[in-house]
């Protein structure tokens, strides 16, 4: 009962909360729903940053973000389909940070480069976003499908800045496509290696700068 309107409150189940709301004052499904799916990534990317792909199951993270179950399928067809957005937002991250650090320097196209290459070399030293992408990603999505996504955040930074390089006459006109997928490959080994302990930043970035300054025109 609304004690200052005398009206009775239309009180309601959440069917991603399973909790009982009120109808005064309430948000709108877009927002519900909006905050629900923030929520569940933000869950699943915990534990798979934690855990790992495989030892994750969705009841744990159902539990962890505080909703029910059937709101997980409501937004994500499966733990694979919400593995793949969480990749999907990591991957726009790391694309965003290589942006971020090459723009500045566009003016010499290896620098802008390099300085893309100590963001990638940076972002893949984190153990959680090293998982994620390099380790998790391929062997939860398969290689295709990872691929797919690299090429389309990570991948293509790469690919616009050689292509930028080339436009300029600072590096030499070799093949686009096969010059961006060679170097991409470098890249994802860059990656491995560094999650493993394998290989150290310092050296990558010297290596790396050999390779830029080999494609000099």
């Amino acid at each position: 009962m609304c004690v200052k309107c005398g009206m009775v409150e239309e009180t309601r189940k959440s069917p991603e909360t399973g909790k009982a709301g009120s109808s005064g004052g309430r948000r709108s499904n877009a927002e519900r729903h909006a905050e629900t799916r923030t929520a569940l990534m933000a869950a699943a990317r915990a534990l798979f940053a934690e855990k790992g792909f495989a030892e994750t199951g969705t009841p744990e993270i159902v539990r962890r973000a505080g909703v029910t179950r059937g709101a997980l399928y409501y937004h994500f067809a499966d733990k694979r389909d919400l593995f793949r957005t969480v990749l999907e937002a990591e991957e726009r991250a790391l694309a965003d940070r290589i942006n971020r650090e090459s723009e500045p320097l566009t003016d010499d196209p290896v620098e802008a480069l390099m300085a893309g290459t100590r963001a990638f070399l940076a972002a893949a030293s984190d153990e959680d976003t090293n998982r994620i992408i390099f380790v998790d990603g391929p062997a939860a999505l398969g290689w295709d499908d990872w691929r797919e996504i690299d090429d389309q955040y990570a991948g293509s930074t790469l690919r616009d800045g050689l292509e930028s390089g080339m436009n300029a006459g600072v590096l030499r006109v070799l093949p686009l496509d096969e010059l961006t997928n060679m170097l991409s490959a470098y890249f994802n080994e860059a990656a491995l290696g560094l999650g493993s302990g394998r290989y150290k930043p310092a050296a990558l970035e010297e290596t790396f700068r050999a390779l830029f300054e080999g494609l000099r025109a």
